[in-house]
């Protein structure tokens, strides 16, 4: 079954320096690589900081869009991993070695696996073209 790894930290109140930086990021690459090397890597990405990000709702049929997350709170998601894992204390074990569950939290949600939705990769349209 797979599961999402998702990282929400909260964000930092200035610059990292580049020894810090280097620090988190070699976190990441090993914690990446042991991903990988035991086959229980699926995808993930990091994302770009939480004041790029934009919300979009629907309310009484209108489109509301708004500058930041979502999230009414101080930590911001950060990045994800999709991960191949047995059951859910193989992925609880794999979100604990993340980086990230140091200074902020991981939370680990199945992926929801409905016959009736279709993947992302199967789908025939780009991403961020119109549905129609």
């Amino acid at each position: 079954m797979q599961y999402a790894i998702l990282i929400y930290s909260e964000p930092p109140t200035g610059e990292p320096s580049p020894e810090q930086l280097k620090e988190v990021m070699e976190a990441y690459n090993a914690y990446t690589k042991a991903l990988v090397e035991s086959g229980a890597m699926r995808g993930g990405e990091a994302l770009q900081d939480g004041k790029t990000a934009t919300t979009v709702r629907i309310r009484d049929g209108k489109r509301v869009v708004t500058d930041g997350p979502f999230a009414e709170t101080k930590e911001e998601f950060g990045g994800y991993y999709i991960v191949e894992a047995a059951n859910l204390d193989e992925a609880i074990e794999w979100g604990a070695r993340c980086p990230g569950a140091q200074w902020g939290s991981i939370e680990v949600r199945p992926v929801w696996e409905n016959p009736g939705v279709m993947p992302a990769e199967e789908s025939k349209q780009p991403v961020g073209a119109a549905a129609g």
